[in-house]
C-alpha cells in the first residue's frame, strides 16, 4: 500500500487515496477534494469509507471529511456511491453532511435516492431544504408537488427560489420564474448568486436579460448563460434567435473577463 507523509504533495492518484487514512486530518481533507476534483473513480470505495469518518469532528459537532467527501463523490457522479450516500443521510448532527450528500445523490442522479429523499422530506425535524427540494427536482420527482408547495412561503429566499425552480420545472408557468428573476437584483449577493444559478438550472432562455443585468461576477453570469445555452442546443425546438443571443452575451462577457 502506498504510504503518505505530512509533507509529501499529493500528485498522484495512489497517494490520495492514501492520504485519506493518514493521520493529518488537514491533508485528509485536501486528499478528498483532490479526488473529486480529478474525478478519480479509483477512489470512490475509499470516498465512500470516508463519508463515516470518526476522527475529524470540530467542537460544533460538525465532520468536515465527510462532508469533503460527499462533495467529491457528487463530481465522480459514480453510482456505487449511492448507498453509502442514503447511509450518511441519517446522520442528524451534521445538516451541512447531509446537504452535501443529498446534493451529491442529485448529481449521481440515481433514482434509489428517492425514497429516503421523500422520507427527509416528509420528516418532523429540520433539514437542508433548500437542497433537498433542488434534488427532488433534479431527479424529477413530480409526486412531491403538494408536499413543496408551501415552501414557496417559506421563512428562508433561499427555500423560496428552490420551490419555484421545482414549481416551474413541473408546470413551465413563468411566475415561478418571476420569482427567481426578481431575486437577481436583491440585497443580499449570495441571494443574488443563488438565483443566478437556479435559472441556469432551469436553462430559462428568457431571463438572458435579466442575467445580464444582474449585479453578479461576469465569470458567474458567463457560466449559467452557457447552461442556458446547452439546454438550447439540445432541445427539439429549433431556437436560432435564442441560440443567436445567448452566443452574442457569451462572447461579449468573454471580451470583458
Amino acid at each position: 500500500m502506498t504510504t503518505i507523509q505530512s509533507a509529501e504533495p499529493i500528485l498522484s492518484p495512489e497517494a490520495a487515496i492514501a492520504a485519506l487514512s493518514c493521520e493529518d486530518n488537514q491533508i485528509r481533507y485536501y486528499a478528498a477534494w483532490w479526488l473529486g476534483k480529478n474525478q478519480v473513480q479509483a477512489g470512490c470505495g475509499a470516498l465512500c469509507d470516508a463519508l463515516f469518518d470518526e476522527k475529524y469532528k470540530i467542537p460544533s459537532g460538525g465532520y468536515p471529511l465527510r462532508r469533503q467527501a460527499a462533495r467529491a463523490l457528487g463530481q465522480l457522479k459514480n453510482p456505487q456511491a449511492v448507498t453509502a450516500l442514503v447511509a450518511a443521510l441519517a446522520c442528524d448532527t451534521d445538516l451541512r453532511l447531509r446537504e452535501a450528500a443529498i446534493a451529491a445523490l442529485a448529481a449521481i442522479g440515481d433514482k434509489q435516492a428517492v425514497t429516503p429523499l421523500l422520507h427527509l422530506l416528509q420528516s418532523s425535524q429540520e433539514q437542508p431544504y433548500e437542497a433537498l427540494i433542488e434534488a427532488l427536482a433534479t431527479l424529477q420527482v413530480w409526486s412531491a408537488r403538494h408536499q413543496i408547495e408551501p415552501f414557496l412561503n417559506h421563512a428562508s429566499e433561499r427555500v423560496q427560489c428552490a420551490a419555484a425552480r421545482y414549481m416551474y420545472l413541473l408546470t413551465q408557468e413563468p411566475q415561478y420564474i418571476e420569482r427567481i428573476v426578481k431575486n437577481l437584483n436583491h440585497d443580499n449577493m449570495y441571494l443574488r448568486w443563488a438565483a443566478l444559478f437556479d435559472l441556469g438550472a432551469v436553462g430559462h432562455q428568457q431571463a438572458v436579460q435579466a442575467i445580464l443585468g444582474a449585479k453578479v461576477p461576469n465569470s458567474l453570469k458567463l457560466l449559467n448563460l452557457k447552461r442556458i445555452l446547452e439546454t438550447v442546443l439540445n432541445s427539439d425546438i429549433s431556437q436560432q434567435e435564442i441560440s443567436q443571443i445567448l452566443f452574442k452575451a457569451i462572447d461579449d462577457l468573454l471580451i470583458q473577463l
